[in-house]
């Protein structure tokens, strides 16, 4: 996969952790906001069916439960690694949506990290950030 860049947001699952109350384990069965997880939305034919990003044109390649990406903020090159545990973000209601800081932009909703990944690499209360989504460090 050559790295793609676009918007990340983040998500609750499963046992309350910080600002998150209890939520469902997620597509995989195993997501918790306390692990450094993310949601991608092509974990499965039927998730892409759902988050269909092919309509903001955007082609991500298909990855199963527990296959990890290095996820990078734009703003700050801050990266963390993060396994997938839900299918998501609804790339489709997304398409177009930026986000920039300075010069660093992302266009199209394509990742949601639980809120321990998204913490470690911005603030919770900036909602969205510009990434670079790739699967070596």
């Amino acid at each position: 996969m050559t790295a793609v860049y676009g918007e990340a947001s983040w998500f609750c699952c499963g046992a309350a952790w910080g600002p998150c109350g209890s939520a469902g384990g997620g597509a995989c069965g195993t997501c918790a906001s306390s692990k450094h997880q993310h949601a991608w939305p092509t974990v499965s034919s039927a998730c892409t069916s759902i988050t269909d990003p092919g309509a903001c044109g955007v082609s991500l390649t298909a990855r199963g439960c527990g296959f990890v990406h290095y996820v990078t903020n734009q703003c700050n090159n801050k990266e963390v690694s993060c396994a997938i545990a839900d299918c998501g973000p609804n790339v489709h209601q997304f398409c177009g949506e930026k986000t920039c800081c300075g010069s660093a932009c992302g266009t199209n909703r394509l990742i949601d990290l639980t809120a321990s990944a998204f913490s470690a690499i911005a603030s919770l209360s900036n909602g969205l950030i510009p990434v670079k989504i790739d699967v070596v460090a």
